[in-house]
């Protein structure tokens, strides 16, 4: 039976708000057998920052995700399934939890039942899912991914250069923001004003990750449709993306919708960025875990783990987060 690896992932990135993503190295591990004799399916049996979840296992994206892939395939979806899941993706921070878990169960359909999807069609199952692509889009190619929808609706996914010299700094807070919450506080309209100030922006920082151009770092990383109304959702949120910008980083951000917050800098300023971010959270009472990742993370992994199938996720499987991602 198989075991798939999904990353998870960071979004928006500032101005690239619901385009622009980016595989995380923290991954979601999950094995799919069909269930013993007299075992409860369909079941799904949680390990990690999984724990966090609470709901029935048919509300559960992992199976949410593999149903959908049958549906897209023209299959019927089996429902005598376990998943064992083992997560290390921290829920509801902004880092593609729900991504990662819909692209597992769209994946390990995929190959359960060797239904003959490409990653483009996962690509499209996750996204009709989430309602968005910038985090299933790097879940399934790794790497940074810009998508963006023509006028027909296609959906074109594109690989972004990030230079050798930036690393990701993340800081996550011992509170979460919902999705939810975080599309509600957003406006219906902008001026036209503000609409140009975003595109403009948005270019800034697909060419400033690119050439670790500090000015259009700084600019792309100043959003102004989703962050300046998302901000006082995050206690803190001025004093620790000051906190990173005054130890070198080009800026700092929101991660996804939150309550991560994800800053930019050079490889070498990473440790500081960290150090400067946690101090400024634990100074209001909030303690805050953090990391960095340099260098491009691939997107889901396939690990044919039959040998052991009592105990799937035994034997995790050996990644290396600088291999680069599928084309």
């Amino acid at each position: 039976m198989p075991t798939i690896r999904v990353p998870a992932s960071t979004s928006n990135l500032g101005a690239g708000f619901d385009c622009i993503g980016v595989a995380v190295d923290r991954w979601l591990t999950v094995a799919v057998r069909r269930a013993a004799r007299g075992e409860r399916a369909p079941a799904v049996r949680r390990l990690g920052t999984a724990e966090a979840i609470e709901v029935p296992a048919e509300r559960d994206l992992l199976i949410v995700g593999f149903a959908a892939a049958c549906r897209a395939a023209g299959r019927e979806a089996p429902s005598d399934l376990v998943f064992d899941v083992r997560s290390e993706i921290p829920v509801s921070r902004g880092l593609g939890s729900s991504a990662a878990a819909v692209v597992a169960g769209a994946v390990a359909a995929n190959v359960l039942l060797a239904l003959g999807l490409d990653d483009t069609a996962i690509v499209d199952v996750g996204t009709a899912i989430e309602g968005h692509p910038d985090n299933v889009a790097p879940a399934v190619l790794g790497g940074a991914r810009l998508a963006v929808r023509a006028g027909d609706g296609h959906l074109t996914v594109a690989p972004l250069d990030i230079h050798d010299s930036l690393a990701l700094v993340f800081a996550v807070p011992g509170f979460a923001v919902e999705t939810k919450r975080a599309r509600a506080a957003l406006p219906a309209t902008v001026s036209h004003e503000v609409a140009v100030v975003a595109a403009s922006r948005s270019a800034a920082l697909v060419r400033g990750l690119a050439t670790a151009d500090a000015a259009l770092l700084a600019a792309g990383l100043d959003d102004v449709l989703h962050v300046p109304y998302r901000r006082a959702l995050i206690a803190g949120y001025d004093a620790v993306t000051g906190a990173a910008i005054d130890a070198g980083a080009f800026g700092a951000t929101l991660s996804g919708s939150g309550s991560t917050l994800v800053a930019v800098s050079a490889r070498e300023d990473a440790r500081a960025v960290e150090d400067a971010m946690t101090a400024a959270w634990r100074a209001i009472g909030i303690a805050a875990e953090t990391f960095h990742s340099a260098g491009p993370v691939r997107g889901y992994d396939i690990v044919d783990d039959s040998s052991s199938p009592a105990s799937p996720l035994a034997a995790e499987p050996a990644h290396d987060p600088l291999s680069f991602p599928r084309s």
